[in-house]
């Protein structure tokens, strides 16, 4: 087997299954449908904001048709179909959820590269499960009806939401107003403003899941996306704002963006050249070596407030700040052995584990797949760590339309940021910067206030001095004047990824490339705010409440990269590296840490998002908790006059009603925290 075919089965393993015992749980149903549509996405062309929507889709199609047989529970879309009974429910909700799920998948996946093999293993599926697919009855009352009545009503609220599904989710109002930059000429002359969104000029672009794009560059990913129906977020978190002579939805807006022609131009000059000089750590030969065990770093405990910035996170031009190590695995009551890795190899390899590359699920089916293998490894599956041990389907549509819903309206919200504020890009704006000069010295060389900010050792002026034979500079010499930064060589110092590493070296900073391939680049959408960084706060917070805990089962989740096996934009890693987290938030840190190391974002795309994604998980468990029918205990917080999910996101956000009682230690952890409101969310007994 080849490297590249071999990043295919090693990519997707995610966490891995040696995170803890192995489940002895037989799948359920639902669980098949998702790894179908999960292995549909990674045949599909990679486009985050819509799977993150058919996923959330599918799992409320799965969702709607469970609730039918509970007179307790509420429907999410699918609100018109009746109520069912059944003499075996359990059998006759497999079979309306296949009929669900079959039905919107085909909706789904009839398009794209991978039609013909995914629409192939949905009907394999069907006849596997028993059922026949050609059946599409919806009227008939058995429970084949009631999944196809559920599919219907899916399919037609998804041509109705804002997407604009029936015209391939083409945009409809926006423009960029930057002309591409030709990535393969130095400096960035074609940028009429160096602070939005560019696209790029390419021979041919191949978009993360290795599909070529025909015509080059694709246009903007989702700049509407604010337009499509959320989940939970509701008209209270949207604001309409204009611009270019159109209304805009976003929602929970983060503010305005750092730019070069705005107050905010230091920040958005040390952001930027933060992403270039983490981009020279990317070496395994440097010699630096790091412990990456939880017993050396955890995710830095944050509050999240709106005094949060830069330094919040990152330690200066040095890279990420981590937060002290456990002294203990909580779970097994053992030390963390060590984990001394390269550096080079460490950055490498986040870089591409949470790029989602070849054969990928998206970063929100990314998500799904980290779920999944969570589930597979809980000692029990109580909702939010209390309660009653549920059935493996019971869990399951529950996790997905929790998760789902949190995941696609994390979407709405990063992707209506994204597509208002329009911001550029680090290879636009670090190239452009480098062609101005340095920002740091007004009586220096190469002078402009819309320069680089020279770091020392990182990013310097070359001058004669530095590009004297032996001298650091050497290899630039002719170049004097201009912006040298140590930073990744690029594609152009690797013939064969299987064998060769760029390394890094001073490179002419005008000619930097993120740590990517020269078909891609960078993603075909604006940066600020970043998506992993949201997505990933998102999840981990979601995967914290319904577990109970905010530890990975067993206190230890991993993913072993390969030596010379896991990379593919290169060779690599030079040994095996096994990435490690205490908890799910220690995941969805490194996840974020990983753009910046790669060279898709600066810091100031970080920490906003990572604000969205934790202000939108608990308005999801609410949304959730209201479909599942929990009892009521606190009352009409919010004075709409009713008892209603939106008293429980009241009681989210404030924890007024039960303070004293419920802000506590409840399923004992040792710290009050998300894995005590996921006890609350399952039991409510401290507040009645």
């Amino acid at each position: 087997m080849g490297k590249t075919s071999m990043i295919a089965v090693v990519g997707i393993a995610m966490v891995a299954s040696t995170m803890a015992t192995s489940s002895s749980f037989a799948q359920s149903v639902a669980r098949q449908w998702n790894d179908e549509q999960l292995a549909a996405i990674r045949l599909d062309l990679a486009r985050p904001t819509v799977h993150a929507r058919n996923l959330y889709h599918v799992s409320a199609a799965m969702w709607d048709a469970w609730a039918a047989f509970d007179p307790a529970a509420d429907a999410v879309i699918a609100v018109n179909v009746p109520d069912m009974t059944a003499g075996d429910v359990s059998a006759a909700r497999d079979m309306a959820i296949s009929y669900a799920a079959y039905r919107v998948l085909q909706n789904r996946f009839s398009t794209g590269p991978g039609a013909a093999v995914s629409l192939a293993a949905f009907t394999a599926r069907m006849n596997a499960l028993g059922y026949d697919p050609a059946y599409t009855g919806t009227t008939g009352g058995t429970p084949a009806d009631l999944g196809n009545a559920i599919a219907s009503a899916v399919i037609a609220h998804g041509l109705s939401d804002g997407s604009n599904q029936q015209n391939g989710y083409t945009n409809q109002q926006y423009e960029s107003i930057n002309d591409p930059l030709i990535v393969d000429l130095p400096g960035n002359p074609w940028a009429i403003n160096p602070s939005r969104y560019q696209p790029l000029a390419l021979e041919f672009f191949v978009d993360q899941n290795g599909n070529p794009i025909p015509g080059g560059f694709p246009p903007f990913l989702s700049p509407e996306w604010g337009f499509v129906t959320p989940f939970s977020l509701t008209a209270a978190d949207r604001e309409v704002k204009q611009r270019g002579g159109y209304n805009w939805n976003v929602y929970l807006d983060p503010g305005p963006v750092p730019a070069l022609d705005n107050a905010m131009i230091a920040t958005f000059q040390q952001s930027h050249a933060v992403t270039l000089t983490l981009s020279g750590q990317l070496d395994p030969a440097d010699g630096v070596m790091i412990n990456i065990s939880p017993g050396a770093i955890t995710a830095k405990a944050l509050p999240f407030d709106p005094a949060d910035d830069f330094a919040t996170l990152y330690d200066g031009y040095l890279g990420p700040k981590w937060g002290p190590g456990l002294p203990l695995n909580p779970v097994t009551g053992s030390s963390y052995a060590p984990n001394v890795v390269k550096r080079g190899d460490f950055a490498r390899v986040l870089a591409e584990f949470w790029a989602d590359g070849p054969s990928s699920e998206t970063p929100p089916g990314h998500w799904f797949k980290i779920s999944n293998e969570v589930t597979d490894n809980l000692a029990s599956k109580r909702w939010g760590g209390v309660g009653p041990d549920l059935g493996a389907l019971e869990w399951d549509v529950r996790l997905y339309v929790t998760l789902g819903g949190a995941l696609h309206d994390t979407a709405i919200s990063i992707w209506s940021v994204k597509g208002y504020h329009d911001a550029a890009r680090p290879v636009t704006a670090l190239r452009y910067m480098a062609m101005k000069g340095q920002s740091s010295n007004p009586a220096g060389p190469s002078y402009h206030p819309h320069g680089l900010p020279l770091v020392p050792g990182m990013i310097e002026v070359i001058t004669p001095q530095t590009t004297a034979p032996g001298q650091r500079h050497e290899e630039l010499a002719g170049y004097e004047g201009q912006i040298a930064a140590l930073a990744w060589r690029g594609p152009d110092y690797i013939s064969n990824p299987a064998v060769d590493v760029a390394g890094c070296a001073w490179v002419l900073a005008q000619t930097w490339w993120p740590y990517q391939r020269p078909t891609f680049v960078t993603p075909p959408f604006g940066g600020y705010v970043s998506g992993h960084s949201g997505y990933s706060r998102c999840a981990a917070e979601v995967l914290e409440h319904i577990t109970g805990s905010p530890y990975f089962p067993g206190g230890l989740g991993i993913f072993n990269a390969v030596q010379s096996q896991y990379l593919v934009f290169e060779d690599g890693p030079s040994q095996t590296v096994q990435l490690q987290w205490a908890t799910f938030q220690d995941a969805a840190a490194q996840s974020a840490f990983s753009r910046v190391w790669g060279g898709i974002h600066p810091p100031m795309d970080d920490y906003p998002a990572r604000r969205i994604g934790r202000a939108i998980a608990p308005k999801a468990l609410a949304r959730a908790e209201e479909l599942f029918g929990a009892p009521t205990c606190m009352g009409d917080l919010n004075g709409n006059g009713l008892v209603d999910g939106a008293d429980l996101g009241t009681m989210l956000g404030s924890w007024g009603p039960c303070a004293g009682s419920c802000v506590a230690d409840l399923n004992g952890d040792g710290e009050v925290g998300g894995g005590d409101l996921g006890s609350l969310l399952a039991n409510w007994g401290p507040c009645q």
